[in-house]
């Protein structure tokens, strides 16, 4: 449990002291020779005969968000690795320095800093009781509202890692829809699911086409968020939600397997959004669109050179049965048009290879074809301490997925994987303004890059998407 208080309380606590703050100069003995506040440095000193003290560097001045959420994250790990699980975290300084807002950073990478993933073995699970503290009198309103918001957003963040952490055999696409149901059944979100013989009634052949290679059957989950009902502006997040993601007849290389289970991450994204909107009741209005299945190999797969229907009623080429998951947006983007009166989309994919080549594991890849969703979106992943870089793209790359027999292809013919992967789902858009974020290489990490992750899932992509509809 983490509480924001008035006071510190414990007689165990972290401190933050940067290399140019006052505080540093005031140490003595031991902490004085070992501790230098540079940034993440941690060392435990005593405080008193009865108290031990936590130093936490917080480094040189103007840190970004991203580095404010790495700090709470560090302070706790560095108590729970001590098997501490009771201790306070004095802000105090860190406020000072950064101002209020700092305390939504400091939360989040707080309770990051306590996840832990799902085991299926006999463990011991530890109660932990923090408490962030250091706020002056006159602050503690504001927040207290900070905090409340940002613990919410912490939740979406952690279901979201959940569901990517699990395994594929607890994860089916109906386990999928029915564990997004129950995150936000004490909510304000309406839900609706449509099973397979809904699917085909309603001709997502693009859908079927992908799911239908599984014995377990794909869905289409929809969470609709009516924050600001006045309004006849929708936002629709479209979230890939393959479960189970072989690569079909074009089959991925053996090094790459292991990954195949995480390739919803998408579609977790969307619904931790959602859930973040809808208990901090933000006045936005946003539907969730998530199409969920297997990309198995079987009888009835995709092979490379068939040529599908879609819902839109585009017809599509296989280039190749790997290039799967644009085909299931495909469906859900014309659906969230066409059904749920969307305004303007995103999209939010684990997509392609070619964004990790680019951008390594820090940096998610944005294609849009509209400059001030985009810089909605940016003043949003900013906020949320997440890192995005905009590609662009011109008329030559919409030609590179021109098919000859077909509307569209699904596979560019000439590269630029990552923008052409997008421009695809664009192709469905209906001109409504569009916004594709690939976090292809920021999803999943095998070793953390930040304090604030975990081995395995981010959870990348909730807060982002929180921060760009209800601060906009």
């Amino acid at each position: 449990m983490i509480n924001l208080v008035n006071c510190c309380s414990k007689k165990i606590k972290a401190k933050f002291i940067g290399e140019a703050a006052p505080e540093l100069k005031e140490l003595t003995g031991a902490a004085a020779k070992i501790f230098r506040g540079e940034y993440l440095q941690t060392a435990f000193v005593p405080e008193n005969e009865e108290s031990l003290l936590l130093l936490v560097g917080t480094g040189k001045p103007g840190r970004e968000n991203i580095h404010l959420k790495e700090l709470g994250a560090a302070a706790v790990k560095a108590f729970l690795e001590t098997k501490i699980y009771d201790f306070s975290l004095d802000i105090s300084g860190i406020i000072r320095e950064y101002g209020i807002n700092a305390l939504r950073h400091i939360t989040e990478g707080a309770v990051l800093g306590t996840y832990v993933e799902r085991q299926f073995k006999k463990e011991e699970n530890r109660e932990y009781q923090i408490e962030i503290c250091g706020v002056q009198e006159e602050l503690l309103s504001e927040a207290q509202k900070i905090f409340d918001e940002s613990i919410i957003i912490s939740e979406g963040i952690c279901f979201a890692r959940d569901m990517v952490n699990l395994p594929g055999n607890h994860l089916r696409p109906s386990d999928f829809a029915e564990n997004i149901l129950e995150f936000v059944k004490d909510t304000d979100v309406e839900t609706e699911v449509l099973d397979r013989e809904k699917l085909k009634e309603k001709g997502f052949e693009a859908l079927l086409g992908v799911g239908d290679s599984s014995e377990f059957p794909p869905c289409l989950t929809v969470l609709r968020y009516r924050g600001k009902p006045e309004s006849g502006e929708v936002t629709a997040l479209v979230g890939k939600g393959v479960t189970c993601d072989t690569g079909g007849y074009c089959l991925k290389p053996g090094s790459s397997m292991l990954g195949i289970k995480g390739d919803m991450a998408g579609g977790a994204a969307v619904a931790g959004a959602v859930y973040a909107l809808a208990r901090n009741h933000a006045k936005v209005n946003a539907v969730a669109v998530i199409p969920m299945c297997e990309n198995r190999i079987s009888d009835g797969s995709l092979l490379p050179g068939d040529v599908i229907g879609s819902y839109s009623g585009k017809t599509i080429e296989i280039a190749n049965t790997d290039a799967e998951g644009r085909l299931i947006l495909a469906d859900a983007v014309s659906y969230a048009v066409r059904e749920e009166g969307a305004t303007e989309i995103l999209d939010i994919a684990t997509l392609t290879g070619a964004v990790v080549n680019m951008f390594g594991f820090t940096v998610a890849g944005v294609v849009s074809d509209d400059d001030s969703l985009f810089e909605r979106f940016r003043n949003g992943f900013t906020r949320a301490g997440e890192r995005y870089w905009r590609i662009p793209f011109y008329e030559e790359h919409e030609k590179m997925i021109e098919s000859r027999v077909a509307d569209v292809r699904n596979m560019s013919s000439g590269g630029c994987g990552t923008i052409t992967a997008g421009l695809f789902i664009r192709e469905f858009a209906e001109k409504r303004p569009w916004i594709h974020l690939d976090i292809a290489g920021t999803a999943w990490v095998d070793d953390p890059v930040f304090a604030f992750q975990s081995a395995g899932a981010t959870g990348a992509g909730v807060s982002s998407i929180y921060q760009f509809l209800c601060r906009n």
